[in-house]
C-alpha cells in the first residue's frame, strides 16, 4: 500500500501550549485539551498549507492570528443549586421538630457541568442545630472479667437519661453484650456462668430508661478461653441491623465497654474459620447466628460500615488498653476513647465527654468519585481559623448554633468513558445529612449539534462538516476528505507539492497530505509556517531592537506589515513628528528635517536632538556660565535667584577636568572653559541627550588665572630659582677641576715598575732531580 505522507513528521511542540500539541482534528478533541484551548470555527481561518489541527489554539493565539470572538468555539463550566434549604435556626424547647425536618448541612442537591481542566467551586456551610435527637446504644462485654462492672451499670440506663436530657429532649437508648465466637462452656466449679456467644441484641433503641435498668439487672456474666474478644462481630452487626437495632436518622452513638482486647480478620482460623465476614446482618430472635460461619471482621470493613451508617463509636475501656483502643481510634473516623474505671463507675461521665468530644468536630467525606475527577476541600472554622488539603475537611471546637463553612472545588481531567453524567455525595462523619451532586461533563462544542453529516463541502459527502471543518469519514484524508488512503499515489503527491521543478516538497517545510502541503509547527506555537507549499513564515523578517518588525508590525510571508504611523523594512521608522519638535514648536527648530523620529539638521553648525547646539558659535558657552557657576560653586550674579533661574539642566560633577565627557558619543557636546568670581579657571560640558534633557559636566577643580599680581610673583619665583641653579653649577664646575688636578699630581709622582706588578707571586716552582744522568747502581 503506498504511503500518503513523507517522513518529516519530527518536529518538537513546546509543553507550554497544550493546544497545538494535541494536534486537535475536531472541535470535542480541542476543548478536551484543557481549559485554555478554543476552536476556531471561521470557515476562512486556515490560510494555505495550515492543517485543520490548526484551528485548535489558546485563546489568546487565535485572536492575534485574526479569528474573530464570535467565532470561538470555548464552552465554560456551569452549576445549578437544585435545594438549598437553609440550615436550622432551633432553640430548645421552642417547637417540636421531627429529626428529617432539621437541617445541618446547605446546600443539599446541585449540578455541576465540568469542562476538562477548569475546576468549579461552591460553598457548603454546617451548623450544629439545638437539641438535636440522640440514638445510644451500649455494648457491653459480658465476659467474666467485667463481673463487677455489670452491677454498675445496672443503673445506666435512668441516670444517663437525666444526664442526656440537658443536651437533648429526645433521648434513646439500647443496650446489646458480646463474648466470643461460641464454645463449650469454659466456666469451672461455682462459676455462675454461661458458655460464651458473639453477640445478643438484649434491648432496641426506647426512650424508657427503666426499661434499660430492668433488663441489664437480669443479664449474666460468660465465660472465654482467652482474653481478646469478639467485640467486632458484635459493632458489625449492630452496624448493619438498624431495624433489629432501631436506628433512626438522628446522631447516633455507639457505647462501646472491655477490659480486654479483640480479635479481628484472620483469628477465626484458630477456630477453623475462614470465609471473611460479608458485612450483612445475621442476627435470628436478636442473637448473632453466623459466628460459626463468618470470620471477624476486619479494621477497614468494619470502617466502612460504621461510616456508611452514620455510626460515632466511644470505645470505653480500661487502662490497661488504652493504648490499643488509641491506635484504633486514629483508624476509625469521629471515634473517642475513654478510660474506664475498674468497675465502670465513671461510665455516665466518660460517655458524656466523648459525645460533647465528637459532636465539636465535623469532617467532610466524599463518596468514590469517578476515574479522572479531583476535590479540593478549604475550610473556614471558627475564630477566622482556615485549612486546606486534608485540614481542609474538617472544624475543630465547635459550639451548638456555630456557622462554619467549607469552600469544595472539584476539576475533571477527563471525560468518562460512557459519556454519562456520574454522582457523587458529600456528608459530615457521623451525620445522616449529605450534599448529593450531579457531575456533567463538557466533552463536546455547541457547534457539534449542527454538523451536517455527508456533506457536500466535505467532497461529494465523504465526511461530517461541524464547526466549520470536515471530520472525514473512515478510509478519507485530506482539508475537504478529498482523498482515498487507496487511490493516490507518491508521484501524484510529488508533483502537486513542488513549486517547481527541482525544489523541495513543500519547501522542506511541511508534509505532502493528499496532494496538498500541511505546514510543520514550529517549537514556539507563534511562528507558522503558510502557502500552498509552505514557502511563507511569519518570522523571517526583519528586525529592529532584536524585535521582530521592531515590535511596530507583524510579519506575513516574510515582509513585514507595519502599524500606523510606522514605516522602514523592519517597521523601525516612525512617522510621528512629535519627537522632532523643539521648545518653540518648531520642528527641529526650523534647521533640519523629520526622518524616522529624528532630526537630521540641514545646517552642519547645528547638531542635537532638536538641532539646537551649535558647538562652533560663540556666546553659547557664556550664555550658561552664571548658572552653571552658581549651582556648581554657589557664586556668581545668578547665586540669589540660582534655583528659579538655573533649574534647566541637570548637573553632574565630576572629580577633575580629565572626567569630563569627550567627542565621540551619540549626542554633540561643548567644552567649555569660564572664569568665575574668584578669577578662577573651572571647566564644564554642556549636551543635550536623546531625551532632549540638557545636561551639564562640570569640574569640582578649578585653576588660577594669569593676573598681573600673580604673574609677577610667579616671575620672581621662576628668577630665584634660575639665580640659584647658575650658583649650584658654578660651584660643581669648581670642584671637579680640582679633583682633576689633583689626580695627575699623583700620577706623576707613581715610583713602581709598570711592567711587574710588585704583588704578583707566580704559581710555577722548579725542582731538580739528584740522580738525573747517572746509572743506576747493582743490587
Amino acid at each position: 500500500m503506498m504511503s500518503l505522507k513523507r517522513s518529516h513528521l519530527c518536529f518538537s511542540i513546546p509543553e507550554g501550549n497544550e493546544c497545538i500539541k494535541a494536534i486537535a482534528k475536531s472541535c470535542g478533541e480541542c476543548i478536551q485539551v484543557g481549559a485554555k484551548c478554543g476552536w476556531c470555527m471561521d470557515p476562512g481561518f486556515l490560510k494555505q498549507g495550515e492543517a485543520t489541527s490548526t484551528r485548535c489554539d489558546e485563546l489568546e493565539s487565535l485572536r492575534k492570528r485574526g479569528c474573530s470572538s464570535t467565532k470561538v468555539e470555548n464552552p465554560q463550566g456551569s452549576q445549578w443549586i437544585l435545594k438549598n434549604k437553609a440550615v436550622t435556626n432551633r432553640i430548645k424547647g421552642a417547637e417540636n421538630l421531627r429529626a428529617e425536618d432539621i437541617t445541618q448541612i446547605q446546600p443539599q442537591k446541585l449540578t455541576l457541568s465540568l469542562r476538562l481542566g477548569e475546576p468549579q467551586s461552591f460553598n457548603l456551610k454546617f451548623k450544629r442545630a439545638e437539641d438535636y435527637p440522640i440514638d445510644l446504644y451500649y455494648l457491653m462485654d459480658l465476659s467474666y472479667s467485667m463481673k463487677d462492672d455489670l452491677e454498675n451499670v445496672k443503673n445506666l440506663g435512668t441516670q444517663l437519661m437525666l444526664e442526656m436530657s440537658k443536651i437533648t429532649s429526645d433521648f434513646r437508648i439500647g443496650f446489646g453484650s458480646f463474648v466470643e465466637k461460641k464454645l463449650l462452656n469454659p466456666c469451672t466449679g461455682d462459676q455462675n456462668c454461661t458458655s460464651p456467644f458473639s453477640y445478643k441484641n438484649l434491648l432496641t433503641l426506647t426512650s424508657n430508661g427503666q426499661e434499660f435498668n430492668t433488663l441489664v439487672g437480669q443479664q449474666q456474666i460468660d465465660g472465654n478461653l482467652d482474653s481478646p474478644e469478639g467485640g467486632f462481630d458484635a459493632i458489625m452487626q449492630v452496624a448493619v441491623c438498624g431495624e433489629h437495632i432501631g436506628w433512626r436518622n438522628v446522631t447516633r452513638l455507639l457505647v462501646f465497654s472491655t477490659d480486654a482486647g479483640f480479635h479481628f480478620a484472620g483469628d477465626g482460623k484458630l477456630g477453623g474459620i475462614v470465609l471473611p465476614n460479608d458485612g450483612k446482618c445475621h442476627l435470628e430472635n436478636n442473637m448473632y447466628t453466623m459466628s460459626h460461619y463468618y470470620d471477624h471482621p476486619s479494621i477497614a470493613h468494619l470502617v466502612q460500615k460504621l461510616s456508611d451508617n452514620n455510626i460515632q463509636t466511644i470505645f470505653a475501656v480500661t487502662e490497661e488498653f488504652q493504648p490499643v483502643y488509641m491506635e484504633l481510634k486514629n483508624l476509625i473516623p469521629k471515634s473517642a476513647v475513654g478510660i474506664l474505671s475498674a468497675n465502670s463507675s465513671n461510665v455516665i461521665n466518660l460517655i458524656i465527654d466523648a459525645y460533647n468530644s465528637l459532636s465539636s468536630e465535623v469532617i467532610l467525606e466524599n463518596s468514590k468519585l469517578p476515574e479522572g475527577v479531583t476535590i479540593m476541600y478549604q475550610s473556614r472554622c471558627k475564630n477566622g481559623v482556615t485549612g486546606e488539603g486534608e485540614m481542609g475537611r474538617k472544624c475543630s471546637d465547635i459550639s451548638i448554633g456555630d456557622d462554619v463553612s467549607f469552600t469544595i472545588r472539584i476539576t475533571a481531567k477527563q471525560c468518562p468513558k460512557m459519556g454519562k453524567p456520574e454522582t457523587i455525595k458529600i456528608k459530615p462523619l457521623g451525620f445522616n445529612e449529605e450534599v448529593e451532586i450531579t457531575l456533567n461533563f463538557i466533552c463536546e462544542c455547541d457547534c457539534h449539534k449542527d454538523g451536517i453529516e455527508n456533506s457536500d463541502i466535505c467532497h461529494n459527502g465523504n465526511g461530517t462538516y461541524e464547526c466549520g471543518a470536515c471530520r472525514c469519514n473512515e478510509g478519507r484524508i485530506g482539508r475537504q476528505c478529498e482523498c482515498s488512503t487507496n487511490e493516490v499515489t507518491i508521484e501524484d503527491l510529488d508533483k502537486s507539492c513542488r513549486k517547481d521543478r527541482g525544489t523541495d516538497i513543500c519547501s522542506n517545510n511541511g508534509d505532502c497530505v493528499c496532494g496538498t502541503c500541511e505546514c510543520k509547527k514550529r517549537e514556539n506555537p507563534e511562528e507558522r509556517y503558510s502557502g500552498m507549499f509552505c514557502e511563507c513564515d511569519n518570522f523571517n523578517c526583519d528586525r529592529s531592537n532584536n524585535k521582530l518588525c521592531g515590535g511596530h508590525g507583524h510579519c506575513e510571508c516574510r515582509w513585514c506589515i507595519c502599524d500606523a504611523n510606522w514605516t522602514g523594512s523592519a517597521c523601525d521608522c516612525s512617522l510621528d513628528t512629535t519627537t522632532c519638535l523643539a521648545s518653540n514648536k518648531q520642528i527641529c527648530n526650523g534647521r533640519g528635517t523629520c526622518e524616522c523620529g529624528t532630526c537630521k539638521c540641514t545646517n552642519p553648525k547645528f547638531q542635537g536632538p532638536s538641532c539646537e547646539i551649535c558647538p562652533t558659535c560663540p556666546g553659547v558657552c557664556t550664555e550658561h556660565k552664571e548658572c552653571v557657576q552658581c549651582r556648581a560653586f554657589g557664586t556668581g550674579e545668578k547665586k540669589d535667584t540660582c534655583e528659579r533661574d538655573c533649574s534647566y539642566f541637570n548637573l553632574i560633577k565630576v572629580k577633575d577636568r580629565d572626567k569630563l565627557p569627550q567627542p565621540g558619543q551619540a549626542f554633540p557636546l561643548m567644552h567649555c572653559k569660564e572664569r568665575d568670581a574668584n578669577d578662577c579657571w573651572f571647566y564644564y560640558t554642556y549636551a543635550v541627550n536623546k531625551k532632549s534633557e540638557k545636561e551639564v559636566h562640570v569640574s569640582a577643580l578649578r585653576a588660577l588665572t594669569s593676573s598681573p599680581l600673580w604673574a609677577g610673583v610667579v616671575a620672581g619665583i621662576v628668577l630665584i630659582v634660575l639665580a640659584l641653579l647658575l650658583i649650584w653649577k658654578l660651584l660643581m664646575i669648581i670642584h671637579d677641576r680640582r679633583e682633576f688636578a689633583k689626580f695627575e699630581k699623583e700620577k706623576m709622582n707613581a715610583k713602581w715598575d709598570t711592567q711587574e706588578n710588585p704583588i704578583y707571586k707566580s704559581p710555577i716552582k722548579k725542582f731538580q732531580n739528584p740522580n738525573y744522568g747517572h746509572k743506576a747502581v747493582d743490587l
